[in-house]
């Protein structure tokens, strides 16, 4: 009876240890399960690609349901594009042809007489948008040692996690999606340099952003890239998803 009830104390006191000696990795990945776990949220991402770069995306802004429905805006200039998402379905949106499905949108016949199809290059920024959730567990399997400052932790990326994160076609699609990383010859990458940092507050995930700079060298042209991307999370737990009824058919 002494020895089991001594075995119950030290298995307690162990485990109150390790709580206590977690470190700053295990609170963002926890951050991240219970953003995931969450009912609902909403994200705003912002792609800042360096003042000497000749474009600048405009922000992409998405919510999301456990187990339902994800929708994702993007914009460039004066031009939006919508992806809805459930399970490993997606449907996309052009002005041309309105809601399709995946393979309607890659179908260049159904882009517009085998012409420019906006609905494809919709879908080559689908396959790669990750949930927030989802990205801040790659995140941080991608850093090295994290370590916390006040109410942020931050870290530096390691360079093949920078390679990837640079390379077209490089990062993995979007959690719970099709497929996994875009395939064929990536860009030769040189001097990768990289760093993540994530705001947590009262342990719960508010903010990330990710800093990554490098050579791309692709087609005997070099490209010097000096990415930030910010993420902002809101509305956890109160976040509506509204999806047309037509996207809905196209998720059938």
């Amino acid at each position: 009876m002494k020895k089991n009830l001594l075995l119950g104390i030290i298995t307690l006191m162990g485990g109150s240890l390790l709580t206590a000696y977690a470190g700053p990795k295990d609170d963002v990945q926890s951050a991240a399960t219970a953003l995931g776990n969450a009912a609902n949220y909403t994200w705003q991402t912002t792609v800042d690609m360096g003042a000497d770069s000749p474009f600048q995306p405009g922000p992409t802004d998405g919510k999301t349901e456990k187990d339902g429905f994800t929708t994702v805006t993007m914009s460039f200039g004066d031009n939006s594009s919508e992806v809805v998402f459930k399970g490993t379905n997606a449907a996309v949106k052009t002005a041309d042809n309105g809601w399709q499905t995946m393979a309607e949108a890659l179908d260049a016949g159904g882009g517009g007489g085998g012409g420019f199809n906006p609905g494809m290059m919709i879908v080559r920024q689908a396959q790669n948008i990750k949930v927030p959730a989802v990205e801040v567990t790659n995140l941080v399997a991608l850093a090295g040692d994290l370590k916390a400052d006040g109410d942020k932790i931050t870290g530096d990326l390691s360079q093949d996690g920078v390679k990837s994160m640079m390379a077209f076609g490089g990062r993995g699609r979007r959690g719970g999606g099709p497929g996994g990383p875009g395939g064929g010859n990536g860009p030769e990458i040189t001097n990768p340099k990289g760093t993540v940092t994530f705001w947590l507050m009262d342990g719960k995930l508010t903010k990330y952003a990710s800093h990554v700079s490098g050579t791309m060298s692709f087609g005997g042209n070099d490209r010097d890239i000096d990415r930030t991307t910010t993420v902002v999370i809101s509305n956890v737990g109160s976040t509506k998803v509204e999806v047309a009824d037509d996207a809905k058919k196209k998720l059938q």
